[in-house]
């Protein structure tokens, strides 16, 4: 792990224990990013061969052993069921160093506050532990569900940021709490209008 790794990968809320994946998650990887509605408005993240969940497990820990955090498995306190999977990813946004925010869950755990809860324990691990990182959320237009799960983590729409993605048009919300940094506009630094200069 790189010297940023924190000392402990395993997150808790009130209801939920997160945890970094093992190779004994590729079933519920496949599980949840094979179910088209889990992956209706990212549909280049949806898996056809479990080989392909396999590959996806394996971004991920490698992920986790370069920089010692990633993508959390998400469970209940005392339960071996995987509802879904929550965690950060690095990146780039109009040229900034940026850490993504990404929630995915079965759908027999949706409507239950499950993905909102979750996104926040790792919105607050990421303002402990990676404080000079802004995080984001990618979220489609339409997919109100996930806007909702990026307000509850204490997201904000930043419309000045939205952008092209993979698979449309990205709105980014960004986290703007007191252990991130502000250019006092209530920016980011890095992450400006498109024309405004620094």
């Amino acid at each position: 792990m790189s010297d940023r790794s924190p000392a402990a990968v395993e997150l808790q809320t009130a209801r939920l224990l997160l945890r970094r994946p093992t190779a004994a998650d590729v079933d519920a990887i496949f599980a949840v990013h094979r179910d088209p509605e889990t992956c209706t408005h990212n549909p280049s993240d949806a898996l056809a061969r479990f080989e392909e969940a396999e590959a996806l497990y394996q971004r991920w820990d490698n992920q986790w052993e370069q920089y010692g955090y990633g993508y959390w498995v998400v469970r209940h306190h005392g339960s071996a069921q995987q509802l879904g999977f929550c965690g950060i990813k690095p990146m780039e946004l109009h040229g900034t160093p940026v850490l993504n925010l990404f929630y995915r869950f079965a759908t027999s755990a949706w409507g239950q506050g499950f993905a909102g809860e979750a996104a926040a324990a790792v919105a607050t691990w990421a303002s402990n532990h990676l404080p000079d990182l802004p995080l984001i959320a990618r979220v489609r237009p339409a997919n109100v569900a996930s806007q909702r799960v990026a307000i509850r983590a204490g997201l904000s729409r930043a419309q000045h940021l939205d952008t092209e993605g993979y698979d449309g048009f990205d709105w980014i919300y960004i986290a703007q709490d007191a252990n991130r940094a502000t250019d006092g506009r209530g920016h980011t630094p890095g992450l400006r209008e498109p024309n405004e200069a620094p």
